[in-house]
């Protein structure tokens, strides 16, 4: 099934592969032609009653045609067969994983919240990669080893019947072997396909961990852990290696009774003179052309099990589900022709939501409607269903039940690019790549000019920064913006978001992690960006958000109070506490 579903692949490159294939016929050809010369110089040229001269005359033409086969023709032809067969697999692996890297970006949260992300760094490279030996050895290797096998017993029959039949007595004991051996080889090469895959996901987890394995002194403790990953990996490859071991080693020693059967038998043929010397020294030289490939059919069997395997992990992962899809009739957001936004009207219509199927509600009943334009805050304790109703808007979950709109369109019923095109995010934890400062802000419209570029980047308050960098816009950022500090990477967030210019502005903690400073300089560029968008604020420091047209307080995943600042504390409920505890208390009695 695995094979099937890969030749789709290889398909769009058969004509090259069969060119390869075919050169490939060429090239393996020409050594079939030495024994047969071997052959005539023993039984033919040297016993000739020729004169001395003219053996050596013949000897030396037949060398300089030899030479020219093997240099003006052969050499080419092995470089045009090596050169396409790497180009097809090579291109063949380009287009699996751009079709991978389009899956991953189509699966669902939960998926990313179930999987290490080394587990699946290593189906994209480690499985795609042991697919290659498919296309080389299963589609071209396999093809040109039975054509040599095939034109080296024409030769072997013709030059001698039972002899040739000597030969190739042991052909049977190859069946038995592979079929022995493979079946339980296959599962073997998955089984340390998946240790390998876990234990890149371990290793990539603490090297982004690094700063908490170094800050708690756990160097000594990961050390072990590492070792028992690493232990298990080993165990997995040590059992593969035993019984791929024990395959070459039975293949090996059928293959080397081949040649002791040969030279028993012509040796007493050529003894008792019923066969000529030449005859047997080709034979043997034969046995060579024989036995080579049908080793290395044996061996690609072993290869080729690996990327069966290999195959089979790679289409498991390709066959994940996705959670969310665009419905066959979904449409797209109508926007305003003058300022290319959507109005932004958002409506949570008694909304609850699960994570698992069998999974408490984390949302219950949610009603809440959101004008345009409007800035509405969201508060509570922490696991309030904050950051869980925020995610429904962009679809990154859909609920369980009820129904979540903008301008009076179901979520479900849009097109996930449309809609997440007109929201725009800024989270305490912004991800950044180690690109540059402009290809980061660049995010926010891929096909954006540079001078908005620089216009998103002065309108976030990050242009003078940015500009003082050693390389200015092109400066490049390390892995997770780790160059600047949060407060710049707050700024980059924010012109990324200026540049898509959205009509929704979602803000979840933006400014917690930040000092004071950081913060006034975040605050404003935030004010500048809200201004005429519909916007929610998910935050803990109630200080930031007083001047919201609505703060809505959330409570085990129900809206329990809302209104604005003022009169949430003249309730004197949750609000009014959560004021109080963040020591806002003389200000209470002011707003109050």
């Amino acid at each position: 099934m695995s094979i099937r579903r890969y030749l789709a692949y290889v398909l769009p490159y058969w004509k090259q592969i069969l060119g390869t294939v075919f050169i490939g016929i060429i090239k393996f050809s020409i050594p079939l032609a030495l024994p047969l010369l071997i052959k005539y110089v023993i039984d033919d040229l040297l016993p000739s009653p020729l004169p001395q001269d003219e053996k050596l005359t013949q000897l030396f033409w037949l060398m300089i045609g030899v030479f020219l086969l093997f240099t003006v023709v052969r050499a080419p032809v092995e470089y045009i067969r090596q050169y396409y067969a790497q180009w097809v697999s090579s291109r063949i692996l380009f287009d699996i994983r751009n079709q991978l890297f389009s899956h991953l970006q189509r699966l669902s949260m939960r998926y990313y919240n179930n999987t290490k992300t080394g587990e699946v760094i290593s189906r994209v490279i480690n499985d795609v990669e042991s697919t290659k030996s498919f296309v080389e050895t299963g589609l071209m290797n396999l093809w040109l080893d039975t054509f040599t096998i095939v034109m080296t017993l024409g030769i072997m029959f013709y030059m001698d019947v039972e002899l040739t039949f000597v030969a190739i007595v042991v052909f049977p004991l190859y069946s038995i072997s592979v079929k022995f051996f493979y079946k339980r080889l296959r599962q073997l090469t998955k089984d340390r396909s998946a240790a390998l895959a876990h234990l890149q996901g371990h290793l990539y987890e603490r090297v982004n961990g690094m700063s908490l394995i170094r800050s708690f002194a756990l160097e000594d403790h990961e050390s072990k852990e590492f070792a028992k990953e690493n232990n298990h990996f080993l165990h997995k490859a040590l059992t593969h290696t035993r019984w791929n071991a024990r395959t070459f080693s039975v293949i090996n020693t059928v293959t080397d009774i081949a040649p002791l059967l040969v030279i028993a038998y012509a040796g007493y043929q050529v003894i008792g003179g019923s066969m000529s010397v030449g005859t047997l020294v080709a034979f043997y030289a034969y046995l060579d052309r024989l036995y080579t490939p049908l080793r290395r059919l044996v061996n690609s069997s072993t290869v080729l099990t690996q990327a069966i395997a290999s195959m089979d992990r790679m289409f498991e992962f390709i066959d994940e589900s996705y959670d969310i899809v665009d419905k066959p009739n979904a449409g797209e957001l109508p926007v305003d022709p003058a300022t290319k936004r959507i109005r932004g009207k958002i409506r949570f219509e008694n909304v609850s939501f699960r994570y698992r199927e069998e999974g408490p509600l984390v949302l219950q009943n949610v009603d809440l409607t959101i004008e345009p334009g409007e800035t509405v805050a969201i508060v509570g304790m922490s696991g309030g269903g904050k950051s869980s109703l925020i995610s429904l808007l962009p679809r990154f979950w859909d609920v369980t039940e009820g129904r979540t709109t903008i301008d009076d369109v179901d979520v479900r019923d849009i097109k996930q690019r449309n809609l997440r095109n007109h929201i725009g995010m800024v989270q305490q934890d912004n991800i950044l790549f180690s690109e540059s400062a402009k290809v980061n802000i660049l995010m926010g419209n891929p096909d954006a000019k540079d001078e908005a570029v620089y216009d998103a980047a002065k309108a976030a308050h990050a242009h003078e920064f940015i500009s003082a960098l050693p390389n200015g816009y092109d400066t490049e950022l390390g892995e997770r913006g780790v160059k600047l500090s949060g407060g710049q990477k707050q700024r980059i967030a924010i012109a990324r978001v200026f540049l898509r210019d959205p009509g929704i502005l979602i803000l979840d903690e933006a400014t917690s992690a930040l000092d004071l400073e950081s913060e006034h300089t975040i605050q404003e560029s935030l004010a500048r960006l809200t201004k005429g968008r519909t916007t929610i604020i998910v935050a803990h420091r109630l200080s930031t958000i007083t001047h919201a047209d609505k703060i809505v307080v959330m409570k085990e995943g129900q809206i329990v109070e809302q209104g604005k600042h003022e009169d949430l504390l003249e309730q004197r409920g949750i609000y009014h506490a959560l004021w109080s505890v963040q020591d806002l208390g003389s200000t209470t009695g002011e707003e109050s």
